[in-house]
């Protein structure tokens, strides 16, 4: 089988900030277990590193990179953690910071990570027949293996897969850092390889010369083809969509289950629900709301307009008014939309509770003790929370946009199919009468509900499937 390297800029369990952490965990693993040969390279952020891990440390390597004219420090750590191997590409200067991203020099800090990556294979003797990339971080290594790197007999036969968590985030920068970081002369900037409005845009190099290119959902890859979600790239990634597919993320399905959970009070499964009740109760007495019978629904999320957060704040009003419902919302996030719900809570305080913290364990709870969970995002390139909700038994009420769409099928009165509820216009009314819809469905069909719960606690979201495709990727680009 390939050789895998999987480089992304984080990887749980040492560091995340969303998505891409927990993928950079979770499919190395899977593909691990599949017996394919898969290391991971993130860096080494020095005052983030778990205390747990650092005794598995260990010192490999030491080089120069040159970054520009600059010629800075790169160590090389090891650590093997069931039975993955990580390296962990360590300089204090660009990398011993109190977070990973928001920094006037993020770009000449992720410019040394992919040089490292690059100068690195020969002098750890490990030169993959794949590169699998993740998002703009590491998205102009296929530019240099093609450029800076060609005349690298070892590195001519690497493919490269480039993995677009949030087309959002590309990596825009002056042109001078072709030379002044990267140390390559204009010509992909002047063919237009790498050229975007004036500037460089590192995952434009990215989806123009990797070998392949991935989404997180089959949705989001036609999604990002059009004008409207493609935030300006949709005309590269059309001219490139022979390589383009979406592989839908999936949970680990151990971690999520019901049946084992610790941080929740009754455990329960699809064939024996009666925990969940407990879970309920034991949530409304968490978040200090009555201990009542009535639909329960749920938010874990950033609050921000991205997630819909503002469409679920302009929704909220007439559904608490004229319903006898219960809302719990758990997340940080814009100002503006915080405050928005603390307003909700002082006004609906026996029937609204913002929690306006991040707190892992209550997110659990809330899963398991919640009715329906809501999820309105503007856009969505995957989702997991949709999928841990449906594992807990939670319903869905989504807005039908990407790894939203692949994942949560609407409810058919009529046949009773579907394991949520979706909609397709973004407005707030339309949202307002989805859960309007739940909300009469649990009160009025209870035994309908149970079987739209128990259809989505039967979907298996484990990464096996995905795991098997990003496989039979590799070997297709090998043979």
């Amino acid at each position: 089988m390939s050789k895998v390297l999987f480089a992304a800029a984080e990887a749980a369990p040492f560091y995340k900030t969303g998505g891409l952490g927990d993928v950079s965990f979770a499919l190395p693993r899977a593909l691990h277990q599949a017996k394919q040969p898969i290391r991971v390279v993130i860096p080494y952020y020095s005052k983030l590193f778990p205390e747990k891990y650092r005794p598995l440390i260990k010192n490999l390597t030491h080089f120069t990179v040159r970054v520009g004219a600059k010629p800075k420090y790169c160590g090389i750590k090891t650590l093997k953690l069931d039975g993955l191997n990580y390296y962990l590409i360590d300089n204090e200067e660009y990398f011993g910071r109190d977070n990973i991203y928001g920094y006037w020099d993020d770009g000449e800090r992720f410019a040394f990570f992919q040089l490292a990556i690059c100068e690195m294979l020969e002098k750890i003797n490990y030169i993959p027949d794949v590169l699998h990339l993740n998002d703009w971080h590491t998205a102009f290594i296929p530019v240099l293996l093609k450029d800076k790197y060609r005349w690298i007999n070892a590195y001519r036969h690497i493919k490269t897969v480039l993995t677009i968590h949030n087309i959002q985030f590309q990596g825009v920068y002056d042109p001078i850092i072709l030379g002044s970081l990267f140390g390559i002369g204009r010509q992909t900037f002047d063919e237009g390889s790498v050229e975007y409005f004036g500037n460089v845009n590192f995952m434009k190099g990215g989806i123009t010369y990797a070998d392949a290119v991935t989404t997180v959902s089959p949705s989001y890859a036609q999604e990002i083809q059009t004008s409207g979600f493609g935030e300006n790239l949709d005309g590269v990634l059309r001219a490139n969509r022979a390589k383009l597919q979406g592989i839908i993320n999936g949970i680990d399905m151990k971690v999520y289950n019901p049946a084992t959970d610790p941080d929740i009070l009754a455990h329960y499964s699809v064939n024996d629900m009666s925990g969940k009740a407990k879970d309920k109760q034991f949530l409304q007495k968490a978040v200090g709301l009555p201990e009542r019978d009535v639909p329960l629904f749920a938010v874990v999320s950033r609050l921000t307009r991205q997630k819909g957060m503002d469409l679920l704040l302009d929704a909220l009003n007439e559904f608490l008014q004229q319903n006898d419902v219960q809302v719990v919302i758990l997340g940080t996030g814009d100002p503006d939309l915080e405050e928005g719900f603390r307003g909700y809570q002082r006004a609906y305080g026996q029937k609204f509770v913002a929690k306006i913290e991040f707190d892992v364990k209550l997110a659990q709870q809330i899963y398991a003790g919640s009715d329906g969970f809501i999820m309105p995002s503007a856009f969505e390139p995957c989702g997991l929370s949709q999928m841990m909700a449906m594992r807990y038994g939670s319903v869905p009420i989504v807005h039908s946009v990407g790894g939203l769409r692949d994942t949560v099928v609407p409810f058919n009165k009529f046949t009773k199919a579907g394991t949520g509820f979706g909609f397709d216009y973004y407005q707030a009314d339309v949202l307002g009468k989805m859960l309007q819809s739940a909300f009469d469905l649990y009160t009025k069909d209870r035994a309908t509900w149970q079987v739209l719960r128990r259809h989505g606690m039967s979907q298996d979201f484990g990464w096996q499937r995905s795991a098997q495709k990003y496989c039979d990727l590799y070997q297709e680009l090998t043979d």
